[in-house]
């Protein structure tokens, strides 16, 4: 990971995250291995139909629970150096996944930070995707450092994000 670029400066000082009423975001970790795979599992058709689409692939297809171990880990490493954030969205008391937050590189060129998120299928006739999405948005403006940040599907239409150019 030498030379790799970080998405914040060393002296920005991280959200350790964001809590309403509704819900928690914090640091995913691998302690929220068998919580986040339930939420995951039991989202999938939903997440690839979404989520999975922005990033081009058809994960969690096949997904195992050791897999998503080595994911959760990945995921805290890159949090600690700064080259990514993943935030789980569970509840309150904590005894619940209902989703999970990204902020990634863009891959545009146009955009510093792309942000993306899901909530689980279960939750979507509820207003937890929408309240998630407009606090996330509020959150992001106010505390974290980034010019431009794109959220391709809800502010950018698919078609158009792959059209727009990539970093060189």
């Amino acid at each position: 990971m030498e030379g790799r670029k970080t998405l914040v400066s060393t002296d920005f000082d991280v959200p350790e995250g964001l809590e309403t009423n509704r819900f928690r975001l914090r640091m995913l970790n691998i302690h929220d291995l068998v919580r986040d795979f339930d939420a995951v599992m039991s989202s999938s058709d939903h997440l690839q139909e979404t989520f999975s689409v922005i990033m081009g692939s058809d994960w969690p297809e096949g997904l195992t629970l050791e897999e998503n171990l080595i994911d959760l880990g990945w995921h805290q490493r890159e949090f600690t150096l700064r080259y990514s954030f993943a935030y789980t969205v569970v509840t309150p008391s904590e005894d619940r996944c209902l989703g999970c937050v990204y902020i990634n590189p863009s891959p545009k060129s146009d955009y510093d930070a792309m942000v993306t998120m899901w909530v689980r299928a279960e939750e979507l006739e509820s207003p937890l995707d929408d309240e998630l999405y407009a606090s996330v948005r509020t959150w992001i403006s106010s505390c974290w450092p980034f010019k431009r940040t794109a959220y391709p599907r809800r502010e950018i239409p698919l078609d158009l994000w792959f059209t727009l150019p990539d970093h060189c």
